[in-house]
């Protein structure tokens, strides 16, 4: 019997089934190839696995101590006391169990970027994270989806997830990109378009002539915030950019694993279709307090005055959104009235901008250097917002109080519009 058609997270999910097709909507117990978790979410899946084996005479056993891998990068370096606690607690663990993908101190970075850095991320892997921006290796072609600590305990204990097949919504971009326009813009914009809970527990294809020609960082960034509008995963059809990316980060281990056979079939079922003219979308700023709140910087019908910026994170702390805020900011000075902090997300990262002089550029204009970590993306700690105060920042979530007090403001946009923000102290995309 024919196999029926199935878009690319299906037969992802099948893969790891052990079945040639998997239904939407279908429950199934699937393999994982990736366990993640950082230093906010591993203490209570640890106390979480122990439980799992009280009272069954078995000595608690990881199902694979090579798949788990472990970051830490939240509130790093350690902030306070409790951080510092959690993790000792984490890496007494990551001892015992000898874990091997562990990465803290000046190994770590923040773990979205680190770990396709790292060459961990392979095109129709299942991934599963203690992080809702886990969905970010989905750019590579994978299916990765974030869960609770909980869960997370159960895949280390088995090597499973229970999962739900979710319907997909394929988004095609087409038209010829504006000026400053980046995946961030695309991302923001289509959230824009479908809402925060436009795709909820659906996965969000992303497709079309436009994402065909973006960098694999672009890619990065649109796959990182499918969260953003309630999906399961974002996805897209690895091609010649990802073959080269993988093969750089990977190397000598790097094999072509057919990723240019990976793909939806031509007749396969989709929930809906959503077609993107990027001829009209611009540099983008998403308001107080949702990604989904997102306009053309341009529409602002006031100046909107900013006491800090924000470059970096998960989101946008790539070589390549560090170049381009330098190219801006190069020559130029930080306002007097605005704190910019940068946030290279990995150390090799950092190294690179440090060697071509971006640091260099950054540091001449005012702002101040940051270790790669998520600090004040999450309200941890390196950048907390007071009361009152407004800040552009290229990461992922402006809801209220997210970056600090919870009459503060956070202003999502692409590198671009926030080193131009950060000169002109107030939001701008020139």
């Amino acid at each position: 019997m024919k196999t029926p058609p199935q878009t690319i997270t299906q037969k992802i999910i099948a893969k790891h089934c052990q079945k040639k097709y998997v239904e939407e909507d279908e429950f199934v117990l699937a393999k994982v190839d990736l366990a993640l978790s950082n230093d906010v979410t591993t203490p209570l899946a640890i106390k979480q696995f122990y439980q799992i084996f009280e009272g069954t005479n078995k000595e608690p056993k990881l199902f694979d101590k090579n798949k788990v891998v472990i970051v830490l990068d939240h509130f790093v370096p350690n902030k306070d006391i409790p951080s510092a606690q959690q993790n000792k607690f984490i890496t007494e663990f990551v001892k015992k169990f000898k874990i091997k993908h562990f990465y803290s101190g000046g190994d770590a970075g923040i773990e979205h970027a680190l770990l396709p850095e790292k060459g961990l991320i392979k095109p129709a892997d299942l991934i599963i994270g203690a992080d809702s921006h886990t969905c970010t290796y989905g750019a590579l072609g994978a299916f990765s989806t974030g869960v609770g600590s909980t869960d997370l305990s159960v895949v280390w204990a088995t090597g499973k997830i229970w999962l739900k097949v979710p319907k997909t919504i394929k988004i095609i971009y087409y038209g010829k990109l504006n000026k400053n326009v980046f995946g961030k813009d695309l991302i923001l914009a289509t959230i824009a378009k479908i809402g925060v809970d436009g795709a909820n527990y659906k996965t969000i294809e992303l497709s079309g002539e436009v994402v065909k020609k973006l960098s694999i960082y672009s890619r990065f960034t649109m796959t990182n915030m499918a969260i953003e509008c309630g999906a399961k995963n974002g996805i897209i059809e690895p091609d010649e950019t990802t073959y080269r990316y993988l093969k750089e980060v990977q190397g000598s281990k790097f094999k072509t694993q057919n990723i240019l056979g990976l793909k939806s079939d031509k007749d396969a079922k989709y929930l809906e279709t959503i077609e993107i003219d990027c001829s009209k979308i611009y540099p983008q700023v998403a308001l107080p307090h949702l990604p989904s709140n997102s306009i053309n910087v341009k529409d602002l019908n006031k100046k909107i005055y900013i006491d800090q910026v924000v470059i970096g994170s998960c989101t946008n702390g790539w070589y390549e959104d560090l170049y381009l805020a330098a190219k801006v900011l190069k020559g130029k000075k930080v306002n007097p009235n605005v704190r910019c902090l940068i946030f290279p997300a990995t150390p090799k990262i950092y190294y690179q901008a440090l060697k071509t002089g971006l640091i260099e550029i950054f540091i001449k204009a005012g702002c101040i250097i940051n270790p790669p970590t998520c600090g004040p993306c999450l309200g941890g700690h390196l950048g907390i917002l007071a009361e009152g105060e407004k800040a552009v920042a290229t990461t992922n979530r402006n809801f209220i109080g997210r970056m600090g007090h919870t009459k503060s403001e956070v202003y999502l946009t692409n590198p671009v519009v926030a080193a131009y923000s950060a000169v002109r102290g107030y939001i701008s995309c020139e």
